[in-house]
């Protein structure tokens, strides 16, 4: 990049985890398993697929799927068009990308791999502003459930890997927790949605 003129500089602290360790100085976590990184390439490359379908059914701004290195989710994100609330900022990220993330009302879901010992890997949803009412809504499919501790309906990977119909299954959660954020949200679904 220098040598085409552009100064760039790399931050090099690992963002939305628990203390990061700078790469360069990171010498614990440098195990590399083809195998699983194989696996979870494909687990991206499919949830990818189901996630780009779902993206294509809103007319409003919506951003494209994307990968978070920091967390290693990947993600999609609605917006209601109204502005929002300053979000209250998360661990390890600048201030300045939380505010610009959340500067208007979303309606966010995505695949997460986990963490070693805290999570299995989960398909989540959530909103922010989180409507009143958000966490007790009815959803889809019976596996999803609402967790207080992260503030998101989550549903289980291995619920969608073991369905008969994996994609209906996941199309169903993402679409149930977009009308509960939505729809108690007071979003204006006949101008955002595409009928179908």
């Amino acid at each position: 990049m220098r040598s085409l003129g552009f100064d760039v500089r790399i931050w090099t602290m690992p963002c939305e985890i628990e203390h990061p360790i700078r790469f360069e100085e990171d010498h614990r976590h440098a195990a590399y398993d083809p195998e699983f990184a194989n696996r979870f390439l494909r687990v991206l490359v499919q949830a990818d697929r189901v996630l780009t379908t779902f993206r294509a059914r809103f007319l409003g701004k919506v951003s494209p799927v994307h990968f978070f290195w920091g967390s290693f989710d990947l993600a999609v994100t609605r917006f209601s068009g109204r502005r929002a609330p300053a979000h209250p900022g998360a661990p390890n990220v600048a201030d300045k990308v939380t505010r610009e993330a959340y500067s208007h009302e979303v309606s966010s879901a995505g695949f997460w791999p986990g963490d070693a010992g805290v999570s299995q890997p989960v398909f989540y949803a959530y909103a922010y502003p989180e409507p009143a009412g958000f966490a007790q809504a009815a959803v889809a499919p019976v596996a999803a459930s609402y967790s207080s501790a992260f503030h998101e309906f989550l549903l289980p990977y291995d619920a969608v890997r073991q369905a008969a119909a994996p994609d209906d299954l996941l199309l169903e959660f993402l679409q149930s927790t977009y009308e509960a954020a939505a729809d108690l949200g007071r979003w204006d679904r006949a101008a955002l949605e595409r009928a179908s």
